[in-house]
Parts: C-alpha cells; structure tokens; sequence
C-alpha cells in the first residue's frame, strides 16, 4: 500500500534534519572563530569614540609643548636682546610685523559678521520649494567668501570662532561644522574683522561670493547680520604657522 502524504512529509523531514542540523553548527563554529571571545554585535561607535578622545588628547599635549616652547624661545630671545644691540634691532623689527601675521593681539573699530544655516522645518512643515539640503547650510565657499572681502576691505585682522587667522590658514569644510586650528565649530559663524568699519562694510556689499550667498538668505532663510563694533579685540594666534584648516 502506498504511504499517505504525511508519512512522505515525516521522510522528507528526517532526511532535511541532519543537513540543517549540520549546518547551524558549522554557523556557530565559524562565529565563535571569528569573535574570538568578542561580541560581534558591538557598537563600533565606541571605538569612534575612544578614538576621537585620543586624537583629541593628543592634540592637547601638543599644544601644551608648542605653548612651552614658545615660552622657551621668548625667554630665550629676551637674553639675547639684552646681550646684543642687533639681536635687539631684529626682535623689534619682527615685533613690529606680528600683528599683521595675527601673531600679537589686536584691537580697534571694526565688524562682526554672523552666518547660519536655515531654521529646520518643525514637524508638519516642509522645506522652502525647489529647497535641496545643500541649500539650507552654510558652505566653505560662503566663509571664505566673508574672510576675502574683509581682507580687501583692508581688515588689520580677521578671527573667526574667536581663531585669529594668519597666513598660512584656510577656509575648510567638514559636513556643515567648521574645523580651524585642530577644533570643530558648528555654525552659527562669526568672523570678526577689525579695520575702517565703512570700508569694510563697503567691500562686502561689493563681493560676489557674498551676493550671492545673500541671495540664498532671502530665498531660503539662510542667517545673515553685520554688528559693528566701536572697539573690539582679537587674540594673538598662539598656534603654529602650517597650512591649516577652517569650514562649515
């Protein structure tokens, strides 16, 4: 007499069950290799993290040296001074350059301007129309678009987020965060010049990059202002002088 479909099914099963049984344990075999006593499903982030922190840490410690040689040399370079007219006559020649380097600190009249990304749509709300993400945010273009009409305004210096600029730094972007000096900033920007606050004004209402970055606040609400400022002070740049980054 023929089997009945559910005598054929238990077949199939028993001949099914010691191939998958075989298997899953080859699976746990090769997991508990390749783990090696780990848990696989950890959260990689930690590990971004510790390595942020030790970069960071890192950083640090180079700075502290740089900031205790520099010690160093100034004391250095005092005893020279005062054992040798010329080494006199060249520190004060390179004092009298310093604050055009952004190597000494600086204070007079002069502009603050502050960018920002668009406010986020709140729940319910929808991006302006034609809006892409790109044209909600700050860009590197529109920093350095800022830094460059200031300096042909004949800003005496330039700091933004509170980093004194010099020659060698640079307009950089990072996403939408700014990264100057070996720090990150997130926008608002504020890139404070001193100089003749009208012509200041005067050569950012005439720089291109910055029109066209205006066009942009009245179109999607980008963050633009200009305070000026009686008097206002920059620090001295107390980094050192290689080609750095800055950006939104």
């Amino acid at each position: 007499m023929r089997g009945t479909g559910t005598d054929v099914g238990q077949g199939w099963w028993r001949l099914l069950v010691p191939p998958a049984a075989a298997g899953v344990g080859l699976l746990l075999a090769t997991s508990a290799a390749t783990a090696a006593g780990t848990d696989l499903r950890s959260d990689r982030r930690v590990a971004l993290a510790d390595l942020v922190a030790a970069q960071e840490a890192r950083l640090a410690a180079a700075d502290e040296r740089a900031r205790s040689l520099r010690a160093e040399l100034t004391d250095r370079q005092e005893a020279a001074r005062a054992a040798d007219d010329r080494v006199a006559a060249a520190v004060a020649t390179a004092r009298t350059l310093e604050p055009g380097l952004g190597l000494s600190a600086l204070a007079g009249p002069g502009v603050t301007v502050v960018l920002d990304d668009a406010p986020r749509p709140r729940d319910g709300q929808v991006p302006p129309s034609g809006a892409s993400p790109d044209d909600l945010v700050v860009h590197e273009q529109d920093v350095q678009a800022v830094v460059n009409a200031l300096r042909a305004g004949g800003a005496d210096g330039i700091a933004v987020m509170g980093e004194r600029l010099t020659a060698t730094s640079s307009v950089r972007c990072v996403g939408n965060t700014l990264l100057l000096h070996g720090q990150v900033f997130s926008p608002p920007f504020e890139i404070t010049a001193v100089g003749d606050v009208e012509a200041l004004r005067g050569s950012l209402a005439a720089a291109p990059g910055v029109q066209t970055y205006l066009t942009y606040v009245t179109a999607y609400g980008l963050g633009w202002s200009v305070r000026e400022h009686p008097r206002v002070e920059l620090p001295a740049h107390d980094g050192p002088l290689e080609l750095t980054a800055v950006a939104p």
